[in-house]
């Protein structure tokens, strides 16, 4: 296992580059090594893999990772004043992190090397939904994600069909990929403390997927459904389907949004692919 305990501690380097948490940036950092050590392990075997980091912060995930057998950590990082400081990182990695001072919502994939990669990160907390509904659509170039999240929206990822949590990010999710809760962390956890506890995901692509378009009318099938949650399906998607085409494909009109599978909402999707249902 590669030694970066020569390095500076993880407070010294915030101090030393004035890398306090910008509230703007979602930023809450991870400073206890022995997590950001067993969060690399629950991602599972890296060795010879490519990782992919978004918001490294003062790099204690990242040095994680580095420990691991991964052939590279690309770390992608919107604060100039985190790339400064993560330098003597670089160097010490000695070939084997390559920082990008860029927006992660910007960065497209496919230009990345050493795909299908690993995407493990604790992401920030606003934009981390965000940062997951695109990379659903970019699964061809991802082998798994180990992401941190707010519990509540981990909760929603892996909620059942019925509950309350079930709702849009369910579905999406659950169509594309394995949804798998790794452990949880209290707000103590985090430098600052945010106001809510965190969860560890796993997400798994699955190996046989719909086509993009289909994801795209199932994003926006519930993108109508949900934002009326309380309404009956025969109302809620009344703009995209009649009462009669929704019981010709198993579809109680007097069901909930909330009481659709993700398989009935891409039964829907295909029978939509003539109705141009396209995502606002």
């Amino acid at each position: 296992m590669r030694d970066f305990s020569h390095l500076p501690p993880l407070r010294e380097v915030i101090e030393a580059h004035n890398l306090a948490a910008k509230k703007s940036l979602g930023q809450n950092f991870l400073l206890d090594l022995n997590i950001t050590r067993k969060i690399a392990r629950l991602a599972g075997d890296l060795d010879g893999k490519t990782v992919v980091e978004v918001g490294p912060g003062p790099g204690g995930l990242t040095r994680a990772l580095l420990e691991t057998g991964a052939t590279q950590v690309i770390a992608i990082e919107k604060d100039a004043r985190a790339t400064a400081a993560l330098q003597s990182l670089v160097t010490a990695a000695e070939g084997r992190l390559v920082l990008l001072n860029a927006d992660a919502m910007a960065v497209p994939f496919e230009t990345l090397p050493g795909a299908p990669f690993h995407i493990i990160a604790n992401l920030p907390y606003n934009i981390g939904t965000a940062l997951l509904l695109r990379w659903l659509h970019q699964l061809d170039h991802i082998e798994s994600m180990t992401l941190m999240f707010q519990t509540e929206v981990v909760d929603r990822m892996q909620a059942r069909v019925g509950t309350a949590a079930y709702g849009r990010l369910s579905v999406l999710v659950q169509l594309l990929c394995t949804v798998r809760k790794l452990m949880t962390l209290p707000p103590g956890a985090f430098t600052p403390a945010p106001k809510v506890h965190s969860a560890v995901v796993h997400l798994v692509p699955h190996a046989t997927r719909p086509a993009q378009d289909d994801v795209r009318r199932v994003e926006a099938m519930t993108a109508a459904a949900f934002q009326q949650r309380r309404k009956t399906v025969r109302n809620s998607l009344s703009g995209l389907f009649s009462e009669q085409v929704l019981v010709a494909n198993n579809i109680n009109p007097q069901h909930r949004a909330e009481n659709l599978s993700p398989h009935d909402y891409l039964r829907l999707a295909s029978v939509g692919k003539d109705r141009d249902i396209k995502k606002d």
